[in-house]
This record gives C-alpha cells, structure tokens and sequence, in this order.
C-alpha cells in the first residue's frame, strides 16, 4: 500500500464527508492505493455516525471510536500502530489542511529520501491570538532542538512508515514528533510550505493552556532525549556540583571560626551551604535511583535497528 491517511478528529461531523470525497479524488488522481484512519476523540456530535456511514460504502475507510477525549497524541499514536502505508501522512479534519499536498509529501519521501516532512503553514488562516504564541514557540523549538522548522505543530505532515513504528506519542507530545523522529534515527527531516485554509466549521480545541503544556512537554522531551538513558549524568552531576560548593563553603567557614573567631550561627552562609550539601546528597541519590529503575526496564536495551542481514 503506497499511503496511510491517519487523521484524528473531534466534533468535526461538517467537514468530513466534503473531507473523505476531496481525499478521494486526489488519490485516485494520482492512482495511489491507500487507506484512510478516522481517529475519533471522543466527539460528543454526530461524528462517529459520518464517520461510519464513510466506512460502510468504503472499504479503504477504517476507524477508531475513543470512549472519550485522549488527545491528539492519542489518537496519533493509535493510528500510527494501525497504518500499512509504505508513507503515512498526517492532517487534521477541520478543513483547514490542504489534500492536494499529498502527492508533493509523498514525492519528497519516496523520490527526494527524506525521513520525515513537515508542513509550513506560511500563510496562517487563524488570529493573533494564536499566531504570535505560535512564532514564539517555534523558535525556541528550533533553539532547544536544532531542527530548522518553521512550524512544529503543523498537523500536516508525512513520514516513511519506519518513522511513525519507532516513535511513541504521548501526552502532547504531537507537538514535538520532529524531535521525537530524530531522537529516533531519523535525521533527514524536511520542509514544505503547504496551503492553510480558513476554518468553514466549528471552533478551534484548542485554548491558551496549550502553550503552558507545549513549554513543559519541550522541557521533558529534550531531558528524556538528552539523559533518558543515563539520568545520573544529570542528578549526579548537578548533585557533586552543589556538594562540592557546599562543603569548600563549610570548611572555609570553619576555618575562619578558629582563625578569626567568626562565629559560624551568625553567618547566612554557614545555613545556605548546609541546604547546598543536603540538596546535592538528595540529587545524587535521585541519579542514583534513576540508574537502578533504568537498569531494571524492559528496555534498556532496545535499540532502533534500520536494516539486518543474517
């Protein structure tokens, strides 16, 4: 099979049959086989009922109904586990992702042999309100992670088919699949301006607690990549670190007491190297714990193997 659509959706019952016909029409254009993956998160409207109608008349239609709302990364995840396509391409059901991009991502992973593409809506259809967070976080995106993008949260995206097996989306970890990806394996990782259309249904899912949630998932997806296999380089380093200080602290403390006669409760500092050489041992341990949970993990071992020959 040449492409997987894979495209999560919630309360979206307007926009999905003109949608699948629009999809359609493309990928019979180009004369690729391929499957669509309706994700429903939980939509509370007649979503699902759409959504079922497309796949009794339409075999290439398949469909995951949540109980309720997971997320985006849920519903990614999900159908990433359930794609066959050799490309799986991602958009979301809003209308607002262009199908007439697919043949050109498609070219870009087959023909030109990048990992992974990601959309750039140049020209965004959406207020102010969203736009300028949104140029914010990418940028420091591109800082923390050296991925030159410019627009991470693009929900149109393509990926060769070992990209989206070796990668687990969790939380709202959507946001930062390009990082994932290469935390992966996969570094050849490119860029295409794709057309961005007005919203013609409903409202945006999403509210200003996303950019809370982006910056906190950002810092926890650049630690897991950076130490997630070794956290006692972190904890044991800043913890030795904070000791060390804390301890020189003490003793040049002590040593103007007899020296001096400095009395050591008079001095700020005698207390603050105290909580210094406390927060270094709890550091050091943290490390330490760390390193015995991981050592204990089903997959410590598991690496990512591209290509085997026996």
């Amino acid at each position: 099979m040449d492409i997987s659509v894979v495209i999560p959706l919630l309360n979206e019952e307007e926009s999905l049959g003109e949608l699948y016909s629009w999809i359609v029409r493309v990928m019979e254009k180009e004369g690729y086989s391929f499957e669509l993956l309706f994700i429903d998160d939980g939509s509370t409207d007649s979503s699902w009922s759409v959504v079922d109608r497309l796949a009794q008349s339409d075999q290439r239609v398949k469909a995951v109904r949540f109980r309720t709302n997971y997320g985006k990364s849920a519903a990614l995840y999900c159908g990433f586990e359930r794609a066959e396509g050799d490309v799986v391409i991602t958009m979301d059901a809003d209308l607002q992702d262009s199908p007439d991009e697919i043949p050109s991502l498609y070219k870009m992973i087959v023909e030109e042999g990048y990992d992974m593409v990601s959309g750039w809506k140049r020209t965004r259809h959406d207020p102010k309100a969203k736009t300028l967070p949104s140029k914010f976080f990418n940028a420091t995106c591109r800082w923390a992670s050296g991925i030159k993008l410019h627009d991470f949260n693009c929900g149109l995206k393509a990926y060769r088919q070992k990209v989206v097996k070796s990668i687990e989306v969790y939380g709202e970890m959507h946001r930062y699949i390009p990082i994932l990806a290469k935390r992966a394996g996969f570094g050849r990782i490119g860029e295409k301006a794709v057309t961005h259309y007005p919203r013609k249904f409903g409202v945006s899912k999403y509210g200003w607690e996303r950019l809370l949630k982006g910056y906190l998932d950002l810092i926890t997806v650049m630690f897991v990549s950076k130490y997630g296999r070794s956290p006692m380089y972190f904890f044991g380093g800043a913890g030795t670190l904070m000791f060390l200080v804390g301890f020189v602290s003490v003793v040049w403390i002590i040593v103007q007491k007899f020296t001096l006669g400095n009395p050591l409760t008079n001095q700020p500092l005698f207390y603050l190297s105290l909580v210094a050489i406390l927060l270094g041992v709890v550091l050091f341990l943290a490390g330490f714990l760390g390193e015995l949970i991981n050592r204990n993990a089903p997959e410590r071992n598991h690496y990512f193997i591209d290509e085997e020959i026996d």
